[in-house]
């Protein structure tokens, strides 16, 4: 028996064709969304993690989005206009620092994403409902250690 044929070595290899085949659905919803509201790859992506710095409470910087899509800054004022002009995003000043920019999702953006996304939610809490406590934290920490570990690739990357 190879490597390759061990009880482990054929789990990691369905687990990772689970994970691309993921990444390609979520990759075409995605590109739905963006082509119906006009958006491009990269004005969607901008969008997302506005989005997710308003979930978790600390939203971005214009610089924090433009490190995170390594971006200069004039692109990612381009994008931020384009995004600001279709009423997607606007820039708010920190209540703490007035000099700091904050970039938030404007409300009628929110309505329109839960339209959209709203069933995708949905559908990943029923899945999510099928698992037990512990085994979920299994699969958060797998996903947060991938997480990791595809970030320091992508900024090796960069670094090249």
């Amino acid at each position: 028996m190879t490597d390759g044929d061990t009880p482990r070595a054929q789990l990691n290899g369905e687990i990772i064709t689970e994970l691309h085949r993921y990444a390609g659905h979520v990759q075409q919803i995605g590109g739905t969304f963006a082509a119906r509201h006009g958006l491009g790859a990269a004005d969607l992506q901008a969008l997302m993690l506005i989005v997710a710095g308003e979930r978790s409470g600390q939203p971005v910087t214009p610089g924090e989005l433009r490190e995170a899509l390594n971006f200069s800054s004039g692109s990612i004022t381009g994008l931020i206009d384009r995004l600001e002009a279709a009423g997607h995003v606007y820039r708010g000043r920190d209540a703490d620092d007035r000099r700091k920019v904050l970039l938030r999702q404007a409300a009628p953006a929110v309505a329109v994403a839960r339209g959209f996304f709203g069933p995708i939610a949905r559908r990943t809490e029923a899945v999510l409902d099928d698992f037990t406590e512990p085994e979920l934290d299994v699969v958060r920490r797998f996903l947060a250690a991938l997480s990791t570990a595809m970030g320091e690739h992508r900024d090796d990357l960069r670094a090249r």
